[in-house]
């Protein structure tokens, strides 16, 4: 038995393997277009262009978070540090090394995904709240490891001196100052995360990291191998993280220190739950929801963050599905009337 076959098992549970293949395929095959169909109207429907990119990249961190607490069951406090080594890392690329903005990208994602798997190997093991503890605490290391340095970071000031005005592709230029322009490469880079994502729930590997979340210790006694599973998925889920913060670098041009900072991993987690855990496009919902909140909260009072909480607690106690999670409950009813 493979360590990622769920068909070797007949004994995976349910969530795992009760879907019928027909539905499943039609899931697989459309979320992810649909998604970046819906995407694309954000810029009509939203009242600032910058506020339509943020959701964008927020709910691409979002939906890299949503792979290792919505599939995978694991509840992580560090992610922030994966979205800011992704965005440290393109921008010192750019600024001091003088990169292509595509190359300093693909450093940012790797050097996530390196820092992901460093962080997983020796937080893995851990269990529930211990597991959240281990990844606050060794996010909380790579924080202050970027405070105090303060040549390549910028320190308390962020790192500044970098500004991508053109993307050169070939005989193309992108000219990303350009609203329109940064909305559609942005959007570009999401709809390619979103077909890998997909790609991944819909393999072998996505059935079993559901089973791992369902029940552990069933998918032990299955054969899994649980500890290399939940790995990979901390590795991905990083790797996610770190394209969302490499496109905040190209966005705002300045990489601030709070990009590494523990708020953040908990903006991760309550974008996660409102848009709903364990759904495709429902961190993209919730990032959505937060934002605009946000936005508008934050010109009625400097307290918005009291009143998001209070939002926040609404949510867990009234629709802990989340946005997501009650929309396909809707459509499911929908569909059986």
């Amino acid at each position: 038995m493979t360590a990622l076959d769920p068909a070797a098992a007949p004994g995976l549970p349910e969530a795992a393997s009760r879907r019928s293949p027909l539905a499943a395929g039609a899931l697989s095959r459309w979320r992810a277009p649909a998604s970046v169909a819906a995407l694309a109207l954000l810029p009509l429907v939203l009242p600032s262009q910058a506020l339509a990119v943020n959701v964008l990249i927020y709910g691409l961190y979002a939906t890299g978070y949503n792979l290792l607490y919505g599939y995978t069951g694991l509840l992580s406090f560090g992610h922030a540090a994966f979205f800011g080594t992704g965005a440290y890392a393109t921008g010192i690329a750019i600024g001091a090394f003088g990169l292509h903005p595509l190359a300093a990208m693909a450093l940012g994602i790797v050097l996530a995904g390196l820092l992901a798997l460093a962080i997983g190997a020796l937080s893995i093991r851990s269990r529930g709240i211990y597991f959240a503890m281990v990844t606050l605490a060794l996010a909380q290391l790579v924080y202050y490891a970027a405070l105090q340095a303060s040549c390549w970071t910028g320190g308390e000031n962020g790192l500044r001196g970098f500004t991508v005005a053109r993307i050169g592709l070939g005989p193309v230029g992108l000219d990303i100052l350009d609203p329109a322009t940064k909305y559609a490469f942005v959007l570009a880079c999401v709809a390619a995360a979103l077909a890998a994502m997909s790609r991944i729930l819909a393999s072998p590997f996505g059935a079993v990291i559901e089973a791992i979340r369902e029940n552990e210790a069933r998918a032990r006694a299955c054969g899994f191998d649980v500890e290399r599973t939940k790995l990979l998925a901390f590795v991905l889920s990083g790797l996610f993280c770190g394209l969302a913060g490499a496109l905040s670098a190209l966005h705002l041009s300045i990489v601030p220190l709070d990009s590494l900072a523990y708020p953040l991993s908990g903006t991760a987690v309550v974008m996660t739950l409102v848009g709903g855990a364990g759904t495709f496009f429902g961190p993209f919902l919730g990032a959505l929801a937060v934002l605009v909140l946000e936005d508008s909260l934050s010109l009625w009072t400097s307290h918005w963050q009291l009143a998001l909480g209070v939002v926040f607690i609404l949510f867990v106690l009234f629709l802990p599905r989340g946005l997501g999670g009650a929309a396909l409950a809707l459509g499911r009813l929908a569909w059986r009337r």
